[in-house]
């Protein structure tokens, strides 16, 4: 029975140890470095235009029907070591101004091309940039999304990636004021645009076409999301940044860059619902295709001109008969993945399971009740860390039958603990007969050797679902706590080691060990201490170093984690400290501090 408890045990504190390394370091380390590089280069490609290509493009075409890209020429304007206010300067535009957003949207296609975030900065400093989520072609960020049309030779041109809208002047988008683009393609076909924008982050694209010719026309629909430039991501499973969408029976589609790189064009079966686009960790731009009708839908990494990665979709065909017409509603998403905002887009156009746009990870059973209920109590509460608090607490009180029960169970075992002690002196050696003489005493006293591991076992999926919540929210940008910590899902910025600021001087990001996860650490290792000290030497060292490496690896994780773990930890003492009590068991924590200071005996 020891040995098969010292085995669980091995593989417990193993699969801890692997799974900590990953989630606790290298996520972490992972995280820092997408983010400095994504700063870098929308620092630099907001200065830069690109040097190929103004907009070497595929629109959203499916077939071999879809309009050609264009290739700026060397020495144009693409070309020109332009800045960005000089490249949106360039092209006739209509100016987009609404609470959550700022931009233009570029006639030359109806391309919305030109998104400010007005809510969201770079950094936790108000001054700082506003992130930049979309950008024209012609600069090395180039980012947007764009609806055409795609009509057969006998209908004459339809408006595309070249084509130039026509527009009133002075016209502004604002959520009270559509705006109103139309095109004639000379052959007897007038394209009428009617685009309108919400408070948040959604376009809608009211498309009309209108037939006075003399015969049908077969018309097609396209949209296509399509960015010019590999953004640094986290690589990690945890979160999904690269190609996204759910089409129809087929679900949800998640394709990383490098897999579309491997397989440039990935094609799911045609459906009559869904949407497609590309995520970041907290920004995203999708379509919505017209519902209910048959589309196809391809997510594509092109490197003829410019590489460029593209989430498109082709309509089937409509015709329109002589002097009539026909009319198609596209959406456009561009902006925050706020969670209420998109599970809202999702129950008010019936978009397939648009919120899934929020990788909530497989374990969604989870993760999604844990950000209600830590959103719940922010919004009444005005603090997220307070809301985390206040979440461990419930999600104690839940689990508390359970760990009271594995509590006394551990309470009982100190109560055996003398027996046990007879039981090795009296059986030496004679392994099986101490094991037998073990399980006999368990089974007399109605003990579980094991029991003591589940208050352990039941924090990993409760701290995954916190650290998803954590990970993937936008909530959880820039959150402030208390204090130093202005940003829950950054790690905690103090160190140890310049004595938390007071040494002028930085330290390296391995010896950033802040307040916090000194904290958690001292609070992990009081916890550890409240039982007896395994008598198998190997044990032991792993229990009594297991806080130090958790303090190590925790200090580069987000800060808010940490801070649930440390008062989870307080919880948790005071919970076994008052059953200990009440069973009558003896509290090992004064005697285990004691230990550690006391010469050890040597043996000859």
């Amino acid at each position: 029975m020891e040995n098969n408890r010292n085995y669980f045990v091995a593989i417990l504190l193993s699969v801890l140890v692997l799974v900590a390394w990953q989630f606790l370091y290298v996520s972490p380390k992972i995280e820092r470095e997408r983010v400095a590089a994504e700063a870098q280069q929308a620092q630099q490609a907001a200065q830069t235009p690109a040097a190929g290509t103004g907009d070497a493009t595929l629109p959203g075409a499916v077939s071999g029907s879809a309009p050609g890209g264009e290739v700026a020429a060397p020495g144009s304007a693409a070309a020109a070591g332009l800045s960005r206010e000089q490249v949106l300067a360039q092209t006739q535009r209509i100016a987009i101004d609404t609470p959550a957003l700022s931009g233009s949207i570029n006639l030359a296609g109806a391309r919305i091309d030109d998104i400010l975030l007005k809510e969201y900065h770079e950094t936790v400093d108000d001054t700082s940039p506003r992130i930049t989520l979309l950008s024209p072609a012609a600069l090395n960020s180039g980012y947007f999304a764009e609806v055409g049309f795609i009509a057969d030779a006998a209908s004459g041109p339809a408006p595309g990636p070249d084509t130039v809208w026509s527009a009133a002047e002075g016209q502004t988008l604002t959520p009270s004021t559509p705006v109103t683009l139309t095109y004639d393609n000379g052959a007897g076909l007038v394209f009428t645009r009617i685009i309108s924008v919400d408070e948040n982050y959604l376009f809608s694209f009211e498309d009309t076409i209108a037939n006075s010719g003399e015969s049908a026309a077969s018309i097609a629909g396209y949209g296509r999301v399509t960015r010019f430039f590999k953004p640094k991501t986290a690589g990690i499973y945890v979160l999904h940044e690269g190609l996204i969408g759910v089409i129809g029976e087929e679900g949800l589609q998640e394709i990383d860059y490098a897999d579309v790189e491997d397989t440039p064009v990935i094609s799911p079966a045609k459906a009559t619902a869904g949407w497609m686009g590309i995520t970041d960790k907290y920004w995203a731009a999708a379509l919505v295709p017209p519902q209910g009708a048959g589309f196809e839908t391809r997510f594509a990494h092109f490197t003829d001109g410019r590489a460029r990665y593209q989430a498109d979709f082709k309509t089937d065909a409509q015709s329109v008969a002589p002097g009539g017409s026909v009319t198609s509603k596209t959406l456009v998403f561009a902006g925050a993945k706020e969670v209420p905002v998109i599970a809202g887009y999702k129950d008010q156009y019936n978009i397939l399971n648009f919120d899934l746009m929020i990788d909530w990870g497989w374990f969604y059973f989870l993760t999604k009740p844990m950000f209600w209920l830590i959103d719940y109590l922010y919004k009444m509460f005005g603090n997220f860390g307070i809301s985390i608090l206040l979440t461990t607490v419930i999600v104690k009180l839940i689990f508390f039958p359970l760990a009271n029960k594995s509590y006394v169970s551990m309470a009982n075992m100190k109560k055996v603990q003398p027996k046990l002690e007879e039981l090795k002196a009296k059986h030496g050696d004679d392994k099986m007969a101490l094991q037998q003489g073990m399980m006999e005493l368990y089974k007399k006293e109605k003990i579980n050797p094991v029991a003591g591991c589940w208050p352990v076992l039941l924090q990993i999926p409760v701290f995954f679902s916190l650290y998803k919540v954590l990970y993937i929210t936008i909530e959880m940008r820039h959150a402030p706590f208390f204090g130093w910590i202005q940003d829950l899902s950054a790690p905690d910025p103090t160190s140890l080691f310049n004595l938390f600021g007071l040494l002028p001087y930085d330290v390296p990001s391995f010896l950033m060990i802040g307040v916090w996860p000194l904290i958690m650490g001292i609070t992990m290792f009081i916890q550890m201490r409240m039982n007896p000290t395994p008598p198998d030497p190997t044990q032991a060292m792993i229990f009594t170093w297991m806080p130090v490496v958790f303090t190590f690896m925790l200090a580069t994780f987000p800060a808010g984690l940490v801070i649930y773990w440390a008062w989870n930890n307080t919880l948790s003492v005071i919970q076994q400290g008052v059953i200990m009590k009440r069973q009558g068991a003896k509290i090992e924590l004064w005697d285990n501090l004691m230990a550690l200071f006391r010469p050890k005996n040597k043996t000859t």
